[in-house]
């Protein structure tokens, strides 16, 4: 605790330590009141939601299935959610880059949307391997079988069944798995700066290499941020194991 805890103090002092002489939040003001904070931050927001809603229709579905009608794909599914932890992010975005040029036969480099496109593509890769850990460790703590069969025998479609039975019985591991998606977004700084877009995370780094203060104050915010998403998951889950208690 002491090793994780002093060096969060430290820079957490020394974001207050500004003006000579007293404590304040100048550091905070500035970086507040920064056009480009406002453009980059609620960009990366905006991505890290998109990423979310596009990882859970993408791995949920996914994980159901395969754990539902096709087990013996599932090292098949592990493995190639791995392969994100192995090849490095600059690899994927020099790929996506000679792929996708303005020379290709999909040139989505040569606007902003399709660029934003391959930023998004790009988050969900990275997302993968904790998104889909997290769904498939939920869908584990339920008889997915028995469920989807008493759904099947009142009449409900994959569609219900997945929305109304699935979804709500995995929703803590979905939350888990998206919470840490948006962290990874907020931070990520290679594909958004290789593809030019105006990013949260090349953002730190600009601002990291030409001012001193104001820095520690946004490490600050964004673990700030990360430890909101962590209390979160810890609300939702009381929540849930609350409400099961009293059924």
């Amino acid at each position: 605790m002491m090793i994780f805890i002093l060096p969060l103090l430290g820079m957490a002092e020394f974001s207050l330590s500004m003006r000579r002489g007293v404590y304040s939040f100048d550091a905070y003001v500035s970086v507040l009141n920064d056009p480009a904070f406002r453009q980059t931050f609620s960009y990366s927001v905006m991505m890290g939601v998109l990423t979310i809603v596009f990882g859970i229709l993408l791995v949920v579905p996914t994980a159901y299935w395969v754990r539902l009608r096709m087990p013996e794909l599932r090292p098949v599914i592990e493995f190639i959610t791995l392969l994100p932890l192995v090849i490095p992010a600059i690899v994927i975005v020099f790929g996506y880059i000679r792929m996708f040029n303005t020379s290709s036969w999909l040139p989505l480099t040569g606007t902003n949307f399709g660029t934003d496109i391959l930023l998004l593509a790009g988050y969900i890769t990275l997302s993968l391997p904790y998104m889909y850990r997290a769904v498939d460790t939920g869908l584990r703590t339920i008889d997915i079988a028995t469920l989807t069969e008493a759904a099947q025998s009142l009449g409900a479609g994959w569609i219900t069944i997945f929305r109304r039975v699935i979804l709500p019985n995995v929703l803590v591991a979905v939350l888990s798995g998206s919470f840490v998606t948006f962290a990874i977004v907020m931070g990520e700084f290679t594909l958004a700066a290789l593809l030019n877009r105006p990013a949260f995370g090349p953002y730190l780094q600009l601002v990291g290499a030409n001012k001193a203060y104001e820095p520690s104050a946004l490490a600050v915010i964004a673990f700030g941020i990360t430890w909101a998403c962590i209390g979160l998951i810890q609300l939702v889950t009381r929540l849930q194991k609350h409400t099961k208690e009293q059924r």
